[in-house]
C-alpha cells in the first residue's frame, strides 16, 4: 500500500505514525492534506537500519556517533538530505530528520518498503497524537489502513537534534534528555 502511494498508520516506540514513501511527491501531498499539516513543515522518517538511513541522508560524523549510541531508539537526527527524498517531504529544505526506532512493526514496514518511510504523528495537525489504532481511526477516518500493533508507549515524542553540520543543536527535547545527547557526543 505504501509503495502504491497510500497512507498507512502504524505503531512506533513512541506514538502511532503515518507512513508514505517520501520519494513519492503525490503521496506526500496526500499525507499533508490528510493531517491538515502545513506543507512548510518537513516530514521525519523512520528507517530499518543505518544502511537505509544512508539511502535518504548523508551521515555526518556527529550523526554517526549519535546513531551508534541511541539507535534503535527515540532520537531523530537531522542530516543533509539525499537526492531520493522529494522536495515536498523536505518542505523545500535540504535536510531530513531520520531515526531507527526500537519497534518491530515500524522496522518491518521500512524494510518491506526498501526505503525509509515517513513518521509524522498520526493525528490532525495541532491535535493530540494517537497512541492506539482506534485513536487513529477516530482522528483520521480517511486514512487508508492502520496496522494495529497495540497501544504505543505514548508520552513525549522522539528527541529531535540537528546533526547536519559539526555542531549539534537541539530542535525538540523529547524522550532522550538533551544532557544525555551531549554526553554521548563527548
Amino acid at each position: 500500500m505504501i509503495r502504491r502511494g497510500l497512507v498507512v498508520a502504524y505503531p512506533t516506540d513512541t506514538l502511532y505514525g503515518l507512513a508514505v514513501d517520501p520519494r513519492n511527491a503525490d503521496a506526500v501531498k496526500r499525507l499533508y492534506a490528510l493531517k491538515g499539516r502545513a506543507e512548510t513543515s518537513a516530514l521525519t522518517l523512520i528507517a530499518e537500519d543505518l544502511r537505509q538511513v544512508q539511502d535518504a541522508g548523508v551521515l555526518t560524523e556527529p550523526a554517526r556517533r549519535l546513531a551508534a549510541r541511541w539507535w534503535p531508539g527515540p532520537l531523530t537526527v537531522v542530516l543533509p538530505a539525499g537526492p531520493a527524498v522529494t522536495r515536498e517531504a523536505l518542505a523545500g529544505g535540504n535536510t531530513v530528520g531520520i531515526r531507527v526506532p526500537d519497534h518491530a512493526v515500524a522496522i518491518a514496514l521500512a524494510r518491506a518498503c526498501g526505503f525509509p518511510i515517513t513518521a509524522t504523528s498520526a493525528n490532525r495537525s495541532g491535535m493530540p497524537a494517537a497512541t492506539t489504532a482506534q485513536a487513529v481511526l477516530d482522528a483520521l477516518p480517511a486514512v487508508d489502513a492502520v496496522v494495529d500493533g497495540g497501544a504505543a508507549r505514548g508520552g513525549p515524542p522522539s528527541t529531535l537534534v540537528d546533526a547536519s553540520m559539526q555542531q549539534v543543536a537541539l530542535l525538540r527535547e523529547g524522550v532522550v534528555p538533551w544532557s544525555k545527547v551531549l554526553e554521548s557526543l563527548q
